[in-house]
């Protein structure tokens, strides 16, 4: 594992040693100890290649920050979803998609390629745990690095098709599309002593959940009662799909026309 890594590691608490043994650790002159095995305690991230690398089911790259991971269409109509996507122990039947990934490993993923969480979506809680209406003040410059985009990739009668992930979300009232506004990258929460993200399974969020991963950041985010499966655009339930996140590309600013430059 490269050094960068290791330091990321040992930085964040993810290496570590065994917790389940009082011993010392044994004196590096006298490894391997009979009495002592050596255990592996690094978080299982392979190299692919120059760009490439994998933690768990989750592949990312280097110089396009790109993730992908495998999930497969979980509700293709008829139900209204508060999730896009939940790992297959969460709520299930709230989301569009569903995936046997773990959080933690897509964290570790956003983590390694910088992406910076914002806290935006995250509502505060009183003190005896209730969710209050009160969100963080966050800077521009940190939502903009927190903004990302979601496609899906499948085969259709052996072509690759691509989508986004908004694009097989449509609007109960008026039938349209959700918008093609981005997904936030907040990085779940810790709460009584659990990162949430892993112990509910919430990954991405629709209706605005403080334990999801991700985030939408469109209009009726605060609302369970919009958002239905697009109509003939999901595939079957069942069919294996490739989730693909990148940073969020911005349209271009429309430009003012140039002055016209003054006469001699």
């Amino acid at each position: 594992m490269p050094r960068g890594l290791l330091f990321f590691f040992a930085a964040t608490g993810l290496l570590s040693a065994d917790p389940s043994t009082d011993r010392a650790p044994v004196e590096p002159r006298t490894l391997p100890a009979p009495d002592q095995p050596v255990e592996d305690h690094q978080p299982a991230v392979k190299q692919l290649d120059a760009e490439r690398m994998q933690v768990g089911d989750v592949t990312f790259n280097r110089k396009t920050r790109e993730i992908r991971f495998p999930a497969a269409v979980n509700m293709a109509g008829g139900e209204l979803l508060e999730f896009a996507i939940v790992h297959a122990n969460g709520k299930v039947h709230e989301s569009l998609l569903v995936t046997n990934v773990s959080p933690t490993h897509l964290n570790i993923a956003f983590k390694l390629l910088r992406y910076e969480g914002s806290p935006e979506y995250y509502a505060a809680y009183e003190e005896d745990g209730s969710i209050t209406n009160k969100y963080p003040v966050v800077k521009d410059e940190v939502k903009a690095a927190a903004r990302i985009d979601m496609k899906v990739e499948w085969k259709d009668k052996g072509e690759t098709r691509t989508s986004t992930i908004n694009e097989w979300i449509s609007n109960a009232t008026t039938g349209a599309a959700m918008p093609a506004d981005p997904w936030v990258y907040g990085g779940s929460i810790f709460y009584d002593g659990k990162y949430q993200a892993e112990a509910t399974g919430d990954i991405s969020a629709i209706f605005l959940s403080n334990a999801s991963l991700i985030n939408y950041s469109g209009k009726d985010n605060n609302s369970d009662e919009v958002w239905l499966p697009f109509p003939k655009r999901v595939p079957p339930e069942g069919t294996k799909v490739t989730v693909i996140i990148s940073p969020h590309q911005q349209k271009p600013a429309d430009k003012k026309p140039a002055e016209p430059a003054d006469k001699k």
